[in-house]
């Protein structure tokens, strides 16, 4: 049994229908990446799994529990949570602050304080500025950040959401290096991507989703041979 499972999802935004009948499913220990054009549907898809923007049919299960219904706050804590695409940080409280409300629906405070100084080894920069305001971070730490407060929930699958938009590419590099070493760690991540070479090259396995539509899907080193992925998501003519 997968550890998550989307069968036939349909996700309208008033008449717009955003998804159109997406089904995938994350094994555990996996990363899976969702790659896809802007507006193909991929952060809708991200969003309909963790309740924000329900979807109308279909159905979506976590380790065999129905979840499709479920409201958000409590899917967060059944373990499942996620990076939101731009971040969407408390900017207002400090690095530290922003970890703690990762945790806000556990009581165990010595695994708590086990989990932030697991973030600060991931991301040595947050421990230096754990007292700073979340707004006066550069965007890559602002990242870096939305990324361990959703891991100080201790996820049992973690969705990531263009971690790598807007960074320098030296920074891109650093964040994939960091969801390559959580899931060596034992987290299994559903990714989506917009820099489909980096993504293809950290994953087990991919979709590719075209206007709210599955059209490939197959392991990542046989997406990155694919010739119709290499045109459209790689780069090649």
């Amino acid at each position: 049994m997968a550890l998550l499972e989307v069968r036939d999802i349909h996700t309208y935004y008033g008449k717009i229908h955003a998804l159109k009948g997406i089904s995938l499913e994350v094994d555990e220990g996996e990363i899976v990446t969702l790659i896809g054009a802007n507006g193909a549907g991929k952060s809708t898809t991200l969003n309909t799994i963790c309740g924000i923007t329900p979807a109308s049919a279909g159905t979506i299960t976590l380790e065999g529990n129905n979840i499709t219904r479920t409201a958000p706050h409590e899917i967060a804590a059944m373990g499942l949570n996620q990076a939101p695409e731009g971040r969407k940080i408390f900017t207002r409280l400090t690095v530290k602050e922003n970890l703690d409300m990762g945790a806000y629906a556990r009581a165990d405070q010595d695994g708590i304080d086990e989990d932030r100084e697991r973030v600060f080894k991931l991301f040595p920069r947050l421990e230096e500025r754990q007292n700073q305001l979340g707004g006066t971070l550069s965007g890559g730490e602002q990242q870096m950040l939305a990324i361990g407060r959703a891991l100080m929930a201790r996820p049992r699958i973690l969705l990531l959401d263009e971690p790598s938009m807007g960074l320098a590419p030296l920074l891109v590099q650093e964040i994939f290096r960091t969801v390559r070493e959580l899931n060596q760690q034992g987290t299994t991540i559903l990714l989506v991507e917009q820099n489909a070479l980096m993504a293809l090259a950290v994953a087990h396995r991919g979709y590719v989703l075209q206007t709210g539509v599955i059209v490939l899907a197959d392991t990542a080193k046989a997406l990155q041979q694919n010739a119709m992925v290499r045109r459209a998501y790689l780069g090649e003519h």
